[in-house]
């Protein structure tokens, strides 16, 4: 199992501004044997005058006093050999002496759905702590994004609000966000990192802050997708409600959501969509039963490898099986990591939830990778190419009930 990178180690000595040490001649330094220089801290008296103290031990034991701390404590930070630091740890009016320790930045963790769907090792997601944006655009039809979210690429000149229209289409759920960190979170040695690291992401918000909306909302949805769709590669849809497919793009059993979708995958994009999470055939959900999309399933996986074994996290399942909660059934096209995802959320957080639609924003971030070294590939042939790259290596039969072992997203070699 590959491992989650973290960020290069930031010392302390970073944040120094500049330097306090007194213009009077330094005392002379310890005569003792250990003269080994170091930095250090040191606490003092709550009622000290940190800047007195810190000026008149500068003078007294020799130190080269960097900062001094007045209101969360009383102290001061300086260097200084061990023998002067063990010396000032008697000193009258300081209550202890430590060293100075170097700290990390937050690290960047890699979810394990992207670990398992080999992400790390495309050479076109680069997942190495550098932000090199992949040049691809990702529409997610959901709930909004957090527009202002310091680990993703939102589009700022894209983007629309089917529920309010008037107003940006910010995320007051969550779900849409989690979506978008799964597609395309920085690589920038912070938070999460996504599939598609970087890609630039259009929020259309088609879903309320309750999660819930109209078909009519997310055909506005659709229809803004179709208007844009010579700048737009992917469209996600982690959503959906009752139906069928009649094969002829809603025309012949009246479903304009259907006649939708076919106009804007005709137009060039690629719709990835959650199979949904009722354990069910999904022929009786749209738009997982549509033959124009990619439907994705999803799997349970707690570490990030094959193999199973290891013990469930968020929720009870069995690892690297078909998720309990999944629809299956002919439609479904790939199987991704949903269970236990760890993603982007409002107010620039993080949160970890479970559902197709966490898997589908896998595969989102898949055709991404695709699109982006294959621009003139129609959405068909992204799905056949993300199907001919997925591997069968995961534990099967197990809660999938359709006899059908569906490819597992691999993006390895995109």
């Amino acid at each position: 199992m590959r491992k989650t990178r973290t960020a290069l180690s930031l010392g302390l000595a970073g944040a120094i501004i500049g330097s306090m040490a007194s213009a009077a001649p330094a005392a002379p330094r310890s005569s003792t044997s250990d003269t080994s220089v170091g930095r250090y801290i040191v606490v003092l008296n709550d009622s000290a005058s940190a800047g007195r103290m810190a000026r008149q031990h500068s003078r007294q034991f020799g130190l080269d006093v960097s900062l001094v701390y007045r209101h969360a404590l009383k102290g001061y930070a300086a260097t200084m050999t061990s023998s002067a630091a063990s010396a000032l740890a008697h000193a009258a009016g300081v209550k202890w002496v430590q060293r100075d320790r170097a700290v990390k930045a937050t690290a960047q963790t890699m979810p394990t759905g992207i670990n398992r769907s080999d992400a790390d090792l495309s050479p076109t997601a680069k997942i190495n702590g550098v932000d090199e944006r992949v040049n691809v655009d990702v529409a997610v039809i959901d709930t909004g994004v957090n527009l202002t979210h310091p680990d993703l690429n939102v589009y700022s000149a894209g983007g629309k609000n089917c529920v309010t229209l008037l107003t940006p289409p910010e995320d007051g759920n969550g779900h849409g966000t989690h979506v978008a960190g799964t597609v395309g979170a920085l690589d920038n040695t912070s938070g999460v990192v996504g599939m598609a690291p970087g890609a630039r992401i259009w929020p259309v918000k088609v879903l309320s802050d309750a999660g819930t909306g109209l078909t009519s909302q997310v055909i506005c949805g659709i229809d803004y997708v179709a208007a844009n769709a010579s700048k737009i590669e992917v469209a996600n849809m982690s959503l959906g409600g009752g139906g069928s497919d009649d094969n002829n793009c809603g025309n012949s059993n009246n479903d304009a959501q259907h006649k939708a979708i076919c106009k804007a995958v005709s137009a060039g994009v690629t719709f990835v969509v959650a199979a949904g999470n009722d354990a069910k055939d999904a022929k009786s959900f749209t738009p997982a039963a549509y033959d124009e999309v990619i439907t994705v399933s999803a799997l349970a996986d707690f570490n990030g490898a094959a193999g199973g074994g290891a013990k469930s996290t968020c929720r009870s399942d069995v690892d690297d099986t078909f998720a309990n909660y999944s629809n299956y059934g002919k439609d479904i096209d790939l199987i991704a990591p949903g269970t236990c995802i760890n993603s982007t959320w409002v107010l620039g957080t993080y949160n970890t939830i479970s559902g197709t639609s966490m898997a589908s924003p896998h595969v989102a971030g898949g055709a991404a990778l695709y699109k982006a070294n294959n621009p003139t590939a129609t959405p068909s042939q992204v799905k056949t190419a993300l199907q001919n790259a997925g591997n069968l290596n995961w534990i099967y039969p197990s809660e999938d009930k359709d006899g059908i072992q569906e490819k597992l997203l691999n993006v390895g070699g995109l």
